[in-house]
């Protein structure tokens, strides 16, 4: 069970995440100007050789993508285009193809993992999910649900960052995860909405080869809201454990 917890600016938070035994950690460049973010860096640099380290950079330009490579020197690059607008496949796939294909080629020790969209709880049917999966299977390592925000006027604009998935705090369609998983060539990682109060039913429900959380681990503020980059260690703690006692062999068999 692949235990993955974004999202982590600073060394001092991926120490702890290591020592805790978390598999994967993710770091986040939030703009394609400030793509060069040293404490990033430092935080890729402290997880090297004890755990792996994946980025999400927050735009596709090929050759901006291909700059955060050379420098951070990731084990995974991590692209969450939105993909879909709910019930199309948007255009952009192609770009994001061709993107992934000139990775495979020029960084061929970097895997790729693909966020694949999903409906929210009850409306996995609103999302080609398993269609835009069949498009980026041959050319990815993992893939990742994330929860789709679905708006009458189009889904892209209603996502919390606007043309991609991801830290909504809404739990995916485990139904439609749970299909991607069996059908699924390469392993794929439940995301969406994941805390320590629902990952243990989350893995029963799914049975994916790893859980990642974000929103769900984060410190609170005064008015119990989400803090961006900042990780509550405790709930950390708490969703290892759960994530890791529901993807243990029965003891009784």
């Amino acid at each position: 069970m692949i235990v993955q917890i974004y999202e982590i600016q600073t060394p001092e938070e991926t120490e702890t995440l290591v020592s805790m035994g978390v598999d994967h950690i993710g770091s986040v460049l939030t703009s394609e100007s400030g793509w060069r973010d040293a404490g990033v860096k430092a935080a890729v640099d402290a997880s090297r050789g004890r755990a792996r380290h994946s980025i999400i950079p927050l735009f596709n330009t090929p050759e901006t993508v291909f700059r955060v490579l050379d420098h951070y020197q990731p084990e995974y690059v991590h692209f969450c285009d939105a993909l879909s607008d709910g019930p199309g496949i948007l255009p952009e796939c192609r770009n994001m193809i061709l993107l992934q294909e000139q990775i495979r080629r020029r960084y061929p020790n970097v895997g790729i993992i693909r966020a694949i969209p999903v409906g929210p709880s009850g409306r996995g049917g609103a999302v080609p999910s398993l269609a835009l999966a069949e498009m980026f299977a041959p050319i990815s390592d993992i893939f990742l649900t994330d929860t789709l925000v679905l708006a009458p006027s189009g889904s892209q604009d209603r996502q919390p960052v606007k043309g991609f998935v991801g830290i909504t705090g809404r739990t995916c369609d485990w139904c439609v995860a749970k299909a991607l998983a069996a059908w699924s060539p390469i392993p794929v990682i439940l995301a969406g909405g994941l805390s320590p109060e629902n990952v243990h039913e989350a893995v029963l429900a799914v049975r994916p080869a790893g859980v990642d959380s974000c929103t769900g681990t984060n410190a609170l503020d005064a008015k119990g809201r989400p803090i961006r980059f900042r990780k509550d260690m405790a709930r950390v703690r708490r969703f290892i454990d759960e994530a890791r006692r529901a993807a243990a062999p029965d003891p009784i068999s």
